[in-house]
Parts: C-alpha cells; structure tokens; sequence
C-alpha cells in the first residue's frame, strides 16, 4: 500500500457526508477537490496522510492495536484496525470503513454508515 495517490473517483459523497454531519458548506468545497494521500507502511505500523485542499488528516496505527484516529469530521476516535487479506478494516463512531488494495496502483475505500456506501478509489501518482 505505501505510496501517493490521487482520488480518482467517488460515489455517494454527498450523502454520505450529510449522514455523519458534515456541514453543506464543506461537502460543497469538498466534493470536487482531488485529494492526495500518502501512505507510509512499515510491517505493521501505517501512517496515512491525506490533504483534502487546506485539510490535512494524519493516522497513525498498528494493526491490531488500539489507536486514536481522527474521523473525517475531525473527531478523534479509539479504534482498532484489523488486517484480513489485503484489506484493512476500521469501525469509527458507526461508520465501517474497509481499504482494499485493488491492484499494484488501485486503492478502493468503503465508508457504511446508516446503510449508505461511499466508496473512492484512488490511484497511484
């Protein structure tokens, strides 16, 4: 997964960020910025950098163990992300969010929240 990459697609941001409370203002700023981000992988230990325009969002964590991660809000959250295969999965405050590593340079996320799916693939730069 380590590299940079540039959101590609998205389906259903809108409404899905409606849904976890994301003030209008900002899922209009928001919803045609391709955002860049940055993964560092070193076995088990991730950091994940995504800047959204002027928004930076920094995770860090170890698979397996409990770790505070900010939520797209910018909430922050204890949480723990598990590995199954070549998908990392996280639950944070209700939304299910599962990473797959699709190919060598495609990386598709899944947020459920409330039974809407948003999902973004985003591609190697």
């Amino acid at each position: 997964m380590k590299g940079l990459y540039q959101l590609e697609s998205q389906e259903n941001f809108e409404p899905f960020m409606k849904a976890i409370g994301l003030p209008d203002e900002l899922i209009q700023k928001g919803k045609d910025i391709k955002s860049i981000s940055e993964i560092e992988e070193n076995g088990d230990h991730f950091k994940v950098t995504v800047t959204t325009g002027s928004k930076v969002l920094v995770n860090s964590f170890t698979i397996g163990k409990e770790a505070e991660l900010e939520t797209v809000t910018g909430e922050k959250v204890k949480s723990v992300v598990h590995r199954e295969g070549n998908k990392l999965k996280v639950c944070l405050k209700g939304i299910e969010s599962i990473t797959e590593m699709v190919d060598a340079n495609t990386i598709l996320n899944t947020m459920t929240v409330a039974g809407i799916v948003y999902k973004r693939t985003i591609k190697r730069i």
